[in-house]
């Protein structure tokens, strides 16, 4: 149980850190829109979707539990963001989507690192095996967790962060993608969570081993 609460809270700390990333990038390019709102903080209470940010993460945990496996995500309020006061109207939006991903990837990267120097010290007494083991294993998670996040919002489907990025750059002449992923956005997704999603896993283990230098768990 007290793992669960771990994975929950680190779940909801990153997603938090993702959004307040989202709306201080739009703050830095002209848009006060989540300011306004309260949202440029690290308050969980001003973030959190009941449903999307507690109850979905924690029935995906205990049912990943019992069934061997399973993918575990979920979301948090959006944070409210204008476009039109963005003063980079071309490519403002992207740099937006991109802020959020990047914030969870940069933690990972950052505490993947310590985990990485933390592995490589030699505890001798019972006290310090005990502290060392449950740091490693919150850092894992701290790693994990924010690398899933990160990539798997770097997905070009909406409403994910890759879209916004993606419909920055796609020329016009290729309006109809934009379209089409619009259009079946819920179906794209679903159809990645249920069969794409178990060849997401090697790459999220291949970056953990390789921020790390070991595999998770």
């Amino acid at each position: 149980m007290l793992l669960f609460i771990l994975i929950i809270f680190i779940f909801i700390f990153s997603v938090v850190v993702h959004e307040v990333a989202h709306g201080t990038m739009a703050y830095h390019l002209g848009d006060p829109t989540a300011k306004y709102a309260g949202r440029l903080t690290l308050n969980p209470l001003a973030h959190l979707d009941p449903i999307g940010s507690i109850i979905l993460p924690l029935f995906l945990i205990i049912l990943s539990k019992i069934s061997g496996g399973g993918i575990i995500f979920g979301w948090a309020k959006p944070v409210p963001i204008n476009p039109y006061n963005f003063r980079d109207q071309k490519y403002g939006s992207a740099k937006t989507a991109i802020a959020g991903p990047l914030a969870n990837l940069s933690i990972a990267l950052i505490f993947g690192l310590l985990l990485r120097c933390l592995l490589s010290a030699s505890p001798s007494s019972p006290s310090s095996i005990f502290f060392f083991r449950n740091l490693t294993l919150v850092f894992s998670y701290i790693v994990w967790i924010n690398l899933l996040l990160g990539l798997f919002n770097l997905l070009p489907i909406p409403p994910l962060d890759g879209s916004h990025i993606l419909f920055a750059f796609l020329p016009h002449q290729l309006e109809l993608v934009k379209s089409f992923l619009q259009h079946y956005s819920l179906l794209l997704l679903l159809f990645f969570i249920f069969f794409l999603f178990q060849w997401f896993i090697p790459l999220l283990n291949f970056l953990f081993r390789l921020i790390v230098g070991v595999y998770f768990f």
